[in-house]
This record gives structure tokens, C-alpha cells and sequence, in this order.
């Protein structure tokens, strides 16, 4: 029997909520399997599974979920049923969709799609080095899956090795020249690694091939900035005429028809598409975060952090630069890196897949008072020594790596017990200029705080509130890095955050913008040219049109 699933499944499922796994029922007119007849029983799993199938294509995920369950009730190691279960749960819970990828690769090694899966789930939670192993395994057995390509190309790109990645794209062109992912792929590397002009052309090339299309525009003027009107604002708009398009396509077209039109100096015209882009985005329950927040002021407290001395790893080689997203990290990220002794290693998720292991999580809000106990002296030099062996994966002669993911700053808690002499960097930014950056990228949806002006606005309150907090348990502990500062004088400011984690001045820090290396995140851009300051009360282009936010923002919006 064949047990090769298409390779675009775990591509229809969406990251909607579902239940936990739990007893299935018993469903009526399903046939019953003979625990005497192996034979019988496997033609009533493959039922139970073409049925899951079904329910999965149609985004009934509890229906296909419980199918499933029903199947491995009775044949526990089913790698069918492991890998629907996995499709099932990458999204709202990767940790698991991980183990049950891993069982089924388990089961059959051999299965090429399996062993993808898998690297797909480690990239998800962060474990690049392993991400990249299996998807190579899965290459190994199937030397052309144009899909593995395309996800190990992908993964070169965020841990730090696009010119990996451009060979890996190169040879997925040969193969499938119309692949909806691969142009737009290496055009991302290329840009990656500051090869914008090649990323163009690349990027036109999609467009005249129509393939990919709107990722392909968006991607295309966000390589450069416009001061005349160019002709790919009325093909973007023309293509917005499309009957056919999606709503993601749709979002992508209209943020690059904003980004155009910004550049234009044409905000008001601008701004509509950028509203236009979020309205088909998911809502975003702010209720839910500050009971988050809540959780996270009442569990890390002046007293935790007393009983808690002694604990951890004394290293001095994690920096954490934190804050909202598009407040500065990467740019100061740059500017640290440049430093001969330190590595910039990106966003990294190692952290809050810790946080996860642990239950400091949002689902647990309201359980997170007996997680304290559970962090012994023992249990945070482990999961310290282990945070340290995978930087060192990243750089193992770097005197400092800079892990700048931005959303750290909701872990700054864990930092302090795991390192505590670890340096924390946190940037902070005109709260209406950071919100209306947010506002106008295509973010994913772990950040669908940023659809809506007035519920970004109440996220940045939470955001400002949590920081605080930490600042009054940790006196002293953590380094405030002022955007507007850091533009209006570079070289002071990049001598105190030098100095800051600990090491001698290197006049390479303000040369910045010609370092080499990969740039993944939506500021690759900025970073490959001096400081600039157009970005500073930027937020007045847009004044009439995000009021909801400055109300929101209440005494902030002053700050």
C-alpha cells in the first residue's frame, strides 16, 4: 500500500483553533474492524482515513481529528494517521504537530514527505540545524521534490545562510520554473544577501510568467523607493480588478500599492489601501492578551527574583534585544553585529519554545502561579547550558550572540532566572510612528494585534505596561535603546550599547549598512544604507487617518 500523501496537504490547513485531542465517539454506520482479520482492520483505517481526508480539504479539522484518533486507538503508530494529526495541530500547537511528525517519519523512513514535514515542523519552532537535516534527508530520498527545495531554501534564508539557499533555488527553477514559490524565493535571498538588483529582475520575471503574482509585486517595490510614479503602481492597481483574486493575493497587492504610493508622498491614498489590506485579516482578543500580561506581573515578582539567586548560567554570551516590532531591532542588531565579536543570529524562537516546555504560555494564563516553583537551580542551569550549546550551533567564538526577537520582551522574566548576566537591549520607539509601521506590513498572524488601530494601540498600552514592570523588578538590568536617539546620534549611542554588553569600541559598528551577511526581516531594506531620518514622526502623514489609535494610545501616543 501506498502511504504517500500529497505534498501540498499540510499546506490546506489553516491555523484555526481546535479542540484538544480527546476519546473519540463512536461513529454510526462506520464499519468495525476484526481484531482476528489484520486484513479488515487496515481497510477500515484506510476508510476512517479517506474520510479524514475529506473533512481535513474541507477545514472540518475537529471531524478529521477525531477520525484519526479513532485509527490510532487501535493501530497506535498508523503514519498516516500520525501525519493527518500533525497537518492538524502545526499552527495552534507546533510542539505537538513535532511529535506526531517525528512518529510517522519513525514509521516509515522512506517517506520523503514525512521526513519534510518533519524539517517543516522543527523550522517552526525554531531548531533550524534540524529543520535542515531532515529536509536534506527528505532529498536524499527524492533528489527532485521541488517542495523540499523550496523549504530547505527557505530555511538557508532565515538561519543565516542565503548563499546556501541560492544554489538550492537554482536547481528548483530547473525543475519546476513555475513553481508559485521558488522565483519569489531566490528573489528573497538574493535581497537577503543585498542583491537587490538581481532580486528584481527575478521578481519581473515571476510577473511576466504569472506566477505568484501579487507576493511577487509586493516583494518587487519593496526592493527599492520610488520619487516618480513607475509603472508597476498602475499594474498592482489593474491587478486589484481581478474577479479571481484571493484574499490573500489581495492583501499583498494592497500593501504594495501603499508602499508605492508612501514613497509618492500620496499618504491619504496610500493609507486606504493599507486599511483595505487588514480588513481581510483575523481579529485579535486583546481581553485575552492582558490577562497575559497579568499572569506574567503577578508571577515575576521582586520575590521570585530574591529566591531566585543562584539560578541559571553566570554566561555573558546571550544579548536579547527586545520590544515592539519595527522599534529598531534590527537595526541595532546591525550595529552590534558589526562588532567583530559578535554575532547577529536573528529572531530566534529557542526562547519562547523554553517558555512553552514549561507552561509559561498564553493559554495558561490562568494557571501560572505554581509555575514558579517548578523552576529549580537545577532545571535553569539545564535549560541554560542547553540555550547556550545552540548558540554556539550559531557561533561558537562570538563573545556575544544577539538574539533579537522582538517579542522576548514578554520573557524577560525567564531571561533574568536563566542569565543573569545576560545583556537585554530594550529598543523603544514614538509609540504612534512604531503602531503605524506596524499597521502598514503584511505581518503574519501571530501578529494580528496590528490589524485594527484602535486594538493596536491597546496591545502597545500592554506592551508598555509589561516593561515597566520590568524595569521595577530589575532595576538597572535593562539597556533602553531609544530609536530617535540612536538616529539623531549614531556614533554616541552605538558607543553606549558597545559598551554596554561589554566589550571595546570597533569603529565597524558605525559601517553598519556594509556588513555582510543576511537581513530576513521587513527592515532588510533600511539596514543596507546609512541612518536615516524620514522615519521619525512619520506618523503625521497619516494624522487624520488614525485617530482610533491615538486614542488608544491615551497618554502614550505623547511619548
Amino acid at each position: 500500500m501506498n502511504n504517500r500523501l500529497p505534498p501540498a496537504w499540510a499546506k490546506h490547513i489553516k491555523s484555526g483553533a481546535v479542540s484538544k485531542p480527546s476519546a473519540p465517539a463512536p461513529r454510526p454506520g462506520l464499519p468495525h474492524a476484526n481484531p482476528s482479520r489484520p486484513d479488515a482492520r487496515a481497510q477500515s483505517d484506510d476508510l476512517l482515513l479517506k474520510q479524514a481526508y475529506d473533512h481535513q480539504q474541507a477545514k472540518r479539522l475537529k471531524q478529521a481529528q477525531d477520525l484519526c484518533l479513532q485509527v490510532l486507538a487501535r493501530t497506535p503508530n498508523h503514519p498516516r494517521a500520525l501525519y493527518i494529526m500533525g497537518t492538524i495541530s502545526l499552527g495552534y500547537d507546533d510542539e505537538t504537530a513535532l511529535q506526531y511528525f517525528a512518529r510517522a517519519a519513525a514509521e516509515e523512513p522512506r517517506n520523503a514527505y514525512y521526513q519534510l514535514s518533519l524539517g517543516e515542523a522543527y523550522a517552526r519552532v525554531g531548531e533550524h540545524s534540524l529543520a535542515i537535516e531532515q529536509m536534506r534527508r527528505a532529498l536524499e530520498l527524492q533528489p527532485d521534490l521541488v517542495v523540499a527545495l523550496s523549504a530547505l531554501g527557505s530555511i538557508y534564508v532565515d538561519s543565516d545562510k542565503p548563499d546556501l539557499a541560492l544554489p538550492v533555488y537554482e536547481k528548483a527553477l530547473k525543475i519546476a520554473p513555475d513553481h508559485p514559490e521558488i522565483r519569489v524565493g531566490l528573489a528573497n535571498a538574493l535581497s537577503s544577501v543585498g542583491r537587490m538588483d538581481e532580486a528584481a529582475a527575478c521578481l519581473n520575471q515571476a510577473i511576466e510568467g504569472r506566477i505568484n503574482v501579487p507576493s511577487a509585486y509586493y516583494y518587487l517595490v519593496n526592493t527599492r523607493k520610488f520619487t516618480d510614479e513607475p509603472p508597476e503602481l498602475r499594474a498592482v492597481l489593474g491587478e486589484l480588478d481581478n474577479s479571481k483574486l484571493d484574499p490573500g493575493g489581495s492583501r499583498l497587492l494592497h500593501h504594495a500599492a501603499g508602499k508605492v504610493l508612501n514613497d509618492l508622498k500620496r499618504y491619504d491614498e496610500a493609507f486606504d489601501h493599507f486599511r483595505k489590506a487588514k480588513q481581510v485579516s483575523k481579529p485579535f482578543d486583546i481581553d485575552r492578551y492582558r490577562r497575559w500580561v497579568d499572569a506574567l506581573i503577578e508571577l515575576f515578582t521582586p520575590g521570585l527574583f530574591a529566591a531566585g539567586h543562584g539560578f541559571g548560567n553566570p554566561s555573558e554570551v546571550p544579548v536579547f534585544v527586545v520590544g515592539m516590532p519595527r522599534s529598531g531591532t534590527t537595526l541595532t542588531e546591525q550595529i552590534l553585529a558589526s562588532h567583530p565579536d559578535v554575532y547577529g543570529a536573528g529572531e530566534l524562537a529557542r526562547l519562547g519554545r523554553v517558555a512553552n516546555a514549561i507552561g509559561l504560555k498564553p493559554s495558561l494564563a490562568g494557571k501560572l502561579n505554581g509555575r514558579a516553583d517548578s523552576i529549580t537551580p537545577e532545571l535553569s542551569n539545564k535549560l541554560a547550558s542547553e540555550h547556550l550549546s545552540y548558540l554556539a550551533e550559531r557561533s561558537a567564538t562570538a563573545l556575544r550572540v544577539v538574539d533579537k526577537m522582538p517579542h522576548n520582551f514578554e520573557l524577560i522574566g525567564l531571561v533574568s532566572l536563566l542569565f543573569p548576566k545576560a545583556r537585554i537591549i530594550h529598543c523603544r520607539r514614538d509609540a504612534i510612528d512604531n503602531c503605524v509601521s506596524c499597521f502598514v506590513l503584511p505581518f503574519n498572524s501571530y501578529h494580528s494585534y496590528s490589524n485594527d488601530l484602535r486594538t493596536l494601540g491597546l496591545y502597545y498600552r500592554e506592551y508598555d505596561r509589561l516593561m515597566r514592570h520590568w524595569n521595577e523588578v530589575l532595576p538597572g538590568r535593562i539597556f533602553e535603546n531609544r530609536y530617535e536617539t540612536l538616529v539623531d546620534d549614531q556614533e554616541a549611542q552605538s558607543r553606549r550599547l558597545i559598551e554596554y554588553i561589554g566589550l571595546p569600541w570597533d569603529d565597524a559598528c558605525l559601517r553598519f549598512f556594509d556588513k555582510e551577511g543576511s537581513v530576513t526581516t521587513a527592515s532588510r531594506w533600511q539596514v543596507r544604507q546609512p541612518i536615516y531620518k524620514t522615519s521619525v514622526k512619520r506618523w503625521k502623514n497619516y494624522e487624520n487617518e488614525i485617530q482610533p489609535l491615538i486614542e488608544a494610545l491615551g497618554d502614550l501616543a505623547d511619548t
